[in-house]
């Protein structure tokens, strides 16, 4: 995790008062504090852009499941979580958005010795009301482990 990084919120008063791609690269830059489930899990948002966002974790031990891989809701966690803010980079000011649905594959087994997960989410479509984004989570030898998609719903 950054050592510019603070845990905490910023309200939705303050998240209407700024586009969401001015939203998301403040949590890049630590301008603005990360949610306290990234302080839990020990993920970062390192890249924003337009239509894509980039969150990285270490993969742990902290995070076995019973069968002794990496449990699946951390990489839920992830996926929803930069497929989400991939939609939010493209809404307007005053709009913010939430999930409706979102879907994952597991391709691989998530392990300890993932090293360091990247998961990554791009736009699909952005519309009014709905915004869908498709993701993938990699280890860091770069192979495919999860992929993911979303719809979430824009709230004016």
């Amino acid at each position: 995790m950054s050592a510019n990084k603070s845990y905490g919120s910023v309200s939705l008063v303050e998240q209407r008062e700024m586009s969401g791609l001015e939203f998301v690269r403040g949590l890049v830059s630590g301008a603005f504090p990360l949610n306290t489930m990234a302080k839990t899990l020990g993920y970062d948002i390192v890249e924003a852009e337009e239509g894509r966002v980039v969150i990285t974790a270490m993969a742990s031990a902290d995070h076995l499941n019973p069968s002794g891989t990496i449990h699946g809701g951390v990489a839920a966690t992830l996926l929803d979580s930069c497929m989400g803010l991939a939609v939010r980079t493209l809404l307007p000011k005053g709009v913010v958005s939430t999930t409706l649905e979102f879907k994952m594959s597991f391709l691989r087994p998530v392990t300890a010795e993932s090293g360091l997960l990247r998961a990554e989410g791009k736009v699909l479509m952005v519309g009014r009301r709905t915004g869908t984004a498709e993701g993938w989570l990699t280890g860091s030898d770069g192979k495919l482990l999860v992929h993911g998609t979303t719809t979430c719903l824009n709230l004016q």
